[in-house]
C-alpha cells in the first residue's frame, strides 16, 4: 500500500492474520510514539519484545469483532494506526471508544492524525455506532486535534494518568455524536463488517447494504 491522492498515506482496515503480520511494525510505531512524549498507556521503559507483545495480544479482539484497527502505510512501513474499540454491553452498542491513535514522529505535520481520525469515526458510523467517546492528556497535541474536529468536551481529571516519564497528568475526556443510526444486534460487529473468510466472520446487518469497503 503507499500514499493517496492527497499525498497523505493510505489508511486501510487490518484482519486478525494480518494484525499479526504487522507486529512487528505496529510495535516500532508504538515505541516511537511513547519515546516522543505521547501518553498512551506505557511508559519510557517499554521495549520492543513488550510492544510486540501487546499488539499480538490484540488479535483475538479484532477477530471476534471487539477492536478494528486501522493503518496508515507509506510504502511498506506503517506510519500511523487507529483503534475502535466498541462496547460489549447489551446496553451500550450504540456506542465505542477511540483507542491508541499513534503517528510516527517523522510523518507528523501532515494531516495524517485527522485523516486517522476521520477514518476511525466513519467505520464506527458503518458499524451503527452513533457515539464516540475517548481521552487524552490535557494540553496536548492531540487534545487539540480533537476539539478541531468538532469533539466535545466531557470535564477533565487531575493526575489521572503518568506521562511515559512517570508524571501525572491531567487527562481530558470527550466525546463526539456521530447521528442516528440502527442499533446492531448482538455479536454483529463479528469481524467487523469484513468479508467472510480466514479471520473474517458474518458482514453485519448495519453494514452489509453499504457499498465501498467494508470497515
Amino acid at each position: 500500500m503507499s500514499t493517496g491522492p492527497t499525498g497523505v498515506p493510505e489508511v486501510i482496515p487490518l484482519s486478525a492474520g494480518e494484525l499479526l503480520d504487522a507486529v512487528d511494525a505496529l510495535a516500532d510505531l508504538m515505541l516511537d510514539t511513547v519515546a516522543g512524549g505521547a501518553s498512551i498507556g506505557f511508559l519510557h521503559a517499554l521495549d520492543r519484545a513488550t510492544a510486540a507483545r501487546w499488539w499480538r495480544a490484540q488479535a483475538t479482539a479484532v477477530r471476534e469483532g471487539r477492536l478494528s484497527v486501522r493503518v496508515a502505510r507509506d510504502g511498506e512501513r506503517i506510519v500511523g494506526t487507529v483503534g475502535v474499540s466498541f462496547a460489549d454491553k447489551p446496553n451500550a452498542r450504540h456506542r465505542a471508544e477511540i483507542v491508541k491513535l499513534m503517528v510516527h514522529r517523522d510523518a507528523r505535520g501532515k494531516g495524517l492524525g485527522r485523516t486517522l481520525l476521520t477514518a476511525a469515526e466513519e467505520a464506527a458510523a458503518e458499524a451503527g455506532v452513533t457515539l464516540l467517546l475517548l481521552d487524552t492528556e490535557t494540553g496536548s497535541p492531540a487534545e487539540t486535534l480533537y476539539r478541531s474536529a468538532g469533539w466535545t468536551v466531557i470535564g477533565v481529571v487531575p493526575g489521572h494518568a503518568a506521562d511515559p516519564g512517570g508524571t501525572l497528568r491531567p487527562t481530558t475526556f470527550l466525546y463526539k455524536h456521530l447521528g442516528n443510526r440502527r442499533p446492531l444486534e448482538k455479536d454483529s460487529r463479528k469481524d467487523h463488517g469484513r468479508p467472510a473468510g480466514k479471520d473474517h466472520g458474518p458482514v453485519p446487518a448495519a453494514v452489509s447494504q453499504r457499498p465501498g469497503p467494508a470497515p
